[in-house]
Parts: structure tokens; sequence; C-alpha cells
């Protein structure tokens, strides 16, 4: 175990620098002068070349990313913002429950749709259940987050008035007029639900192909055979062998969803990574961009690696060697 968790830091390494170093060139190959930007259109050609020397800019690409490097190691700070001059740091941690809680309340929204409707699906194969959760695997996979999110916000939102239109109620802030538990759950719930119509299909799929493949498997037809409950064979056979391809998909799913929130948090207008990245590329704001690439290359690691260790919780058989 020991030996394997070495390897897999080790490698987290290699592959933290790698996107790192391919986000800071892509950076710098980009026809625009960031100096400019922070400095304003009508900065004279002395001053703007003040500004690049105060921030850095005219030094090499390969010794900028080694201080960058060097600040997040030694310091542990991902600079200051070119366009507001905060600190990278306080950005993300402003940003990131958002996001965090956008991905986390998705998850577990279109776990508990999936489960059930994949399971009993493969149950009863082309019944009445399993005919109407196809139809929507086709819809949910078809859609895009974009028109699922308006749609629901016409509709849910505007129509009906059941929930907010858009924007953010913070969890920890129960005496603010848009703060505590109930109104934050309240103001994320068509987030939720969108992220829950794209994957609950793509999940509801997955589980009832690896049930009805499992259900087939010559253990089972033994566990059957020798008297077991069907109960046991269906949670201590059928599930956990079924699990392993969701709980790697949901390992790989997590740097897509980063990448989903752009979309979702725009439409909904939420402060999080995705739309503060957005803004941050727009404005060539490579400090933010940067801090929040490594933010996010962190998170899709780690979330690998818990995903690597479960399999050895899931499947005893598995050895981590």
């Amino acid at each position: 175990m020991f030996r394997y968790l070495i390897r897999r830091l080790l490698w987290a390494g290699v592959l933290f620098i790698a996107v790192t170093m391919v986000s800071y060139i892509i950076f710098f190959l980009v026809p625009a002068e960031p100096a400019r930007l922070i400095c304003g259109a009508q900065c004279p050609p002395d001053q703007i070349e003040r500004v690049r020397k105060e921030v850095g800019l005219d030094r090499p690409v390969y010794v900028q990313y080694g201080d960058f490097l060097k600040n997040i190691v030694v310091h542990q700070s991902l600079g200051r913002s070119y366009a507001t001059r905060r600190p990278v740091t306080d950005v993300i941690k402003e940003a990131a429950p958002v996001t965090a809680s956008i991905i986390i309340g998705g998850v577990i929204l279109w776990m508990l749709v999936a489960l059930p409707i994949g399971i009993l699906s493969a149950l009863r194969p082309r019944s009445l259940l399993d005919r109407t959760a196809m139809g929507f695997v086709l819809l949910g996979i078809s859609a895009h987050p974009v028109w699922i999110g308006l749609i629901l916000i016409y509709f849910v939102g505007y129509k009906a008035g059941l929930t907010p239109l858009g924007g953010y109620c913070d969890f920890f802030n129960p005496a603010t007029e848009c703060g505590g538990p109930l109104k934050w759950a309240h103001s994320l719930v068509l987030p939720w639900v969108t992220f829950a119509l794209l994957y609950a299909a793509l999940y509801t799929r997955m589980i009832r192909a690896t049930v009805l493949e499992t259900m087939n498997e010559d253990y089972i037809r033994t566990a059957r055979a020798k008297g077991a409950p069907e109960w046991l064979v269906m949670r201590s056979h059928i599930l956990r062998n079924a699990m392993l391809p969701v709980v790697t998909l949901l390992g790989l799913d997590i740097g897509v969803l980063l990448g989903g929130a752009i979309f979702t948090e725009t439409v909904f207008g939420l402060p999080g990574l995705g739309r503060s990245a957005l803004l941050a590329l727009d404005g060539f704001d490579l400090p933010t961009v940067m801090g929040i690439t490594v933010f996010a290359t962190f998170a899709v690691i780690v979330c690998n690696l818990i995903v690597d260790l479960l399999y050895a919780v899931i499947d005893p058989r598995i050895r981590l060697s």
C-alpha cells in the first residue's frame, strides 16, 4: 500500500507539472499584451514597459514558470490578479465553495436517481420502467447543460416561481438576507437538477449494463445454487462488482464537472471557479487562470487517488501492489 501511494504521488507531481506548464505555454502563445490590459488603453509605451517589469512579464517564460512553482512550494502563494491585484488564493477561497456545492450536490442527486432506476431496469429488462428509463437516458445524453438550465429557469423558476432564477446564498451566514442552509439549498436546486439530468442518464445506462452483465456470471449462479438469499446475492455479489466501473467513471467525471461548471455557473449567475476562470481568460489575467488551473488539477488528482483506493474497499480481490 505504501509503495503504491508513493508511486501515485510521484505520478501526480509529474501530471501537475505537465498541466501547469502546458497552460503557461498556451497563455504566452496568445497574441495579447497583459501589461497593456493592466495599465489601460491610454497608457504610454514607457508606462506599459514599467508595468511589464513590475509584474515580471519582461522575463523569459521558463523563468516566470520557475518562480510560479517556487511561490507555490515555498510561500504557498499563487500570486496576485493582474486585474484586481487581489491574492489569487482569496479568489479561489471565495469561488471554490460555490463550485464544490454544485458538484457535490449534483453527484448526490444523480446517484440517488441513477442507482435505483438502473438496478430496477436491469432486474426487469424490456419492461415499461426499462423502456421509460432508456428514453430518459437518450434525452439526458443529447441535451446541453445551457439548454437544460434555461428550460428549468423558465418553467420552474419563472413560470412556477418555485426556485430563485439565479444567484448564490452563503451556507455559513444565516443572519444575512440570503444565507443559511435552507436558502443555500434553495438557491442551488436548479443547478443540481441540471447536473442530475445530464449525468443521471449516463449513470443509469452504465449501472443497468453492469448489473445485467454481472447477473450472468458463473459465481452469481453458484451463489444462488447454494441457497443464498436473493438480497444477499444482490448486495454482496452483484452490486459490489457492478459498482467498480461506476466508481471509475465518477473519478474521471470530476474533471469534466469542473469544466461543465462554466456553463452552469454562467446560466445561473453563480460566482464559482468556472465563471472566475472565464472572466480571467477574457482579461488575460494569467495569475488567476493559473491559480484556478492548479486548484482544479489538484482536485482531480486527489479525487482519482481516492477512487483508486476505493477499489480495494469495494472488491477485496484487487491488490494495490
